[in-house]
């Protein structure tokens, strides 16, 4: 049985999301008026986890929500369960559940969060009556949580470990100057397990193309040209938009648009709870797929590429020794991009969900005050992404292509065999 959230409650909780995310972002927009708790609890949730790494908050982010779907569904049983062990008893509160799934795993991975995350659970179960239906909902929710933690312990996000960079040669990645002197980062982050598609391997891509290509030829023109950080080819609006991405993961910029879109579209409880699983278990995924190819691959980044020019047996690759990208170059081989395919397949999720176009999403972060972008289809996010990773000097547009499309298959995997309704098609 639902509960109706309080004006106060979601006034205290609009609160609670900004002081959680004291020393980092702030959550993109404040939490509107008719949010339900499961899009309240996924708005603190990306702004408790708003310092980690890109590829740590997909994580943290899907085992959140899937806590929070398998609680909500264990109590509606609109759909067919990610874990299949929890059971709610008749007549608990699905909202009550949610709430203790979210605060139970956010708790469990953010100690440093107890005391806010703890005064965010005391009010959203304020505005839930008291009784038999409240407390089941609770025990659902710590259950679903619990469970949730358990099942992705050991799971090759941690240690992390580091790769040492091979003999410098064309095509080969190297470490720029922003580079650790262990070598490249996030190593083992292509060996953490799935949560919706059951090996990586059937997704990476191809190889890149040869050095000597049409393809390879455009896209290194391209970057030399508008990816400088002397360029004069790069409008404001591109500079723009490599600034905002270089600080809006793809957790953070998926899960802001899925939540106005929610709201917009007037979307129930449970159909929140399984979007937001969805599409989290998909950008974690490709991240995890897109890492798993970079390493595979082992291909170089436009830093180096540019300055070696001459090494690669391309006359039209003319080199530029005094390149400097307008971000930083990650510390990781390029090939394909992160960005583009956790985006490409968060994107994909939405729009199967809510619809190709037709929205109005607005996104902005604290980290780059001023820059506020509007959007009306989720193509349109996409493309900014690969637009900033060239305009940004750090990525080949081959790589952004390739990112979207791994991005996208992984998404449309998940969709058709994770979290399905009775309605589903086959």
């Amino acid at each position: 049985m639902r509960s109706t959230t309080s004006k106060l409650h979601r006034m205290l909780l609009v609160s609670l999301l900004v002081t959680a995310a004291v020393g980092g972002p702030t959550a993109t927009r404040s939490v509107a008026a008719d949010l339900d708790v499961v899009l309240e609890w996924n708005a603190l949730a990306i702004s408790t986890m708003s310092s980690q790494p890109p590829f740590a908050q997909a994580r943290f982010a899907a085992i959140a929500q899937l806590a929070v779907f398998e609680a909500v569904n264990a109590v509606t049983s609109d759909y067919q369960p990610y874990l299949g062990t929890i059971d709610a008893p008749d007549g608990a509160s699905a909202d009550a559940a949610a709430v203790a799934a979210a605060h139970a795993v956010l708790k469990n991975y953010f100690p440093a969060s107890a005391t806010s995350l703890d005064a965010a659970r005391a009010s959203s179960l304020a505005a839930i009556p008291d009784g038999t239906a409240k407390d089941d909902g609770i025990a659902t929710g710590v259950a679903a949580a619990a469970a949730m933690i358990a099942a992705r312990v050991g799971d090759g996000s941690a240690p992390p470990t580091n790769k040492p960079p091979g003999p410098a040669a064309p095509g080969v990645w190297q470490m720029t100057p922003s580079c650790p002197a262990a070598g490249g980062i996030f190593f083992n982050w292509q060996n953490v397990t799935p949560f919706g598609i059951d090996s990586v391997a059937s997704f990476m891509p191809g190889p890149p193309p040869s050095l000597t290509s049409n393809t390879y030829t455009k896209d290194y023109l391209e970057v030399k040209t508008v990816g400088s950080l002397s360029s004069t080819a790069r409008p404001q609006d591109r500079a723009d938009v490599v600034r905002f991405y270089a600080v809006s993961s793809p957790t953070r910029v998926l899960n802001d648009a899925a939540r106005q879109v929610s709201v917009a579209q007037g979307r129930s409880l449970s159909e929140n709870a399984r979007a937001l699983a969805l599409l989290n278990m998909a950008i974690s995924d490709s991240l995890v797929t897109s890492f798993a190819t970079k390493y595979h691959y082992n291909w170089w980044r436009p830093e180096t590429a540019i300055r070696a020019g001459d090494t690669d047996d391309n006359p039209k690759t003319n080199p530029d020794a005094s390149f400097v990208p307008f971000i930083t170059t990650p510390c990781f081989p390029s090939y394909p991009s992160n960005h583009a395919s956790g985006t490409g397949s968060g994107a994909e999720i939405l729009r199967r969900l809510y619809g190709a176009g037709g929205h109005s999403i607005t996104l902005s972060n604290p980290a780059v005050a001023g820059i506020t972008l509007h959007y009306t289809t989720f193509k349109q996010i996409t493309d900014d992404v690969d637009d900033a990773r060239v305009y940004g000097g750090i990525h080949f547009r081959f790589e952004q292509e390739v990112g979207g499309r791994l991005g996208r298959d992984i998404a449309t995997y998940i969709v058709k065999h994770d979290l399905r309704g009775p309605d589903d098609p086959d």
